[in-house]
């Protein structure tokens, strides 16, 4: 069983910064990706950013140029490193983590104000 410890949401105002971590536990797992997911009041949930084992990312366009994501393997941590901050990316974050099977984070929230 993996366990996921979210970290880093807050609250921030338009065109600041947050970063996200999201720290992977647990005996005898091995990653294949890792990933952020946001979901906004009353809107189905929304893929943001994803990782790979080897290194390779991918991003919704409303993040890109914005949001970065990166990992740590020895640590077994993903980031997310949002600047330029929008209204509409207030949303609760969630670390997405598969490895045989898929886990979830608890989700952080992050507001960000006019």
């Amino acid at each position: 069983q993996v366990q996921l410890v979210e970290s880093g949401g807050g609250l921030v105002q338009a065109g600041g910064s947050l970063r996200l971590s999201c720290a992977a536990s647990g005996r005898g797992f091995s990653i294949n990706a890792m990933a952020w997911y946001r979901q906004a009041p009353g809107k189905q949930r929304e893929f943001v950013a994803l990782i790979t084992s080897g290194g390779n990312t991918n991003y919704t366009d409303s993040v890109k140029g914005r949001f970065t994501i990166s990992r740590d393997s020895a640590k077994n941590t993903v980031y997310l490193q949002m600047n330029s901050l929008k209204p509409e990316d207030t949303a609760v974050y969630y670390c997405r983590v598969t490895t045989s099977i898929r886990y979830w984070g608890q989700g952080t929230q992050v507001t960000v104000s006019s």
